[in-house]
């Protein structure tokens, strides 16, 4: 199994950009997917998930209406989709997988967002 997110970087406040996540090694179309980060000096934070055939979502009150969760089942691909940045929104984002009892989370990618 593996994840790879891309699509990180400094941002200046109310900026935009996409996180991906490429998936491998598993039945992508079958798994629940999400985005969790972690902020300095903060606990993980589930962000956003996605059902495996990408009809339902949810998103963490925090960033609702700013996020957006998106999924490619041809392409083993999860895109979020982030406007509106804000400071607090600086953390590492971690592309995550569920499958059955098993969860995986990918290596992480760094948002700063900082003027």
């Amino acid at each position: 199994v593996q994840l790879v997110e891309s699509g990180g970087g400094l941002v200046q406040p109310g900026g935009s950009l996409t996180l991906s996540c490429t998936a491998s090694g598993f039945s992508f179309g079958s798994a629940i997917m999400g985005w969790v980060r972690q902020a300095p000096g903060k606990e993980m934070e589930a962000v956003s998930i996605i059902n495996e055939d990408g009809s339902g979502t949810l998103y963490s009150p925090s960033v609702k209406g700013r996020f957006s969760i998106a999924r490619d089942n041809a392409k083993n691909t999860v895109h979020l989709r982030i406007s509106g940045l804000k400071i607090e929104d600086t953390a590492v984002y971690y592309c995550q997988s569920r499958l059955g009892p098993t969860t995986t989370r990918g290596q992480g990618i760094q948002v700063t967002v900082s003027s």
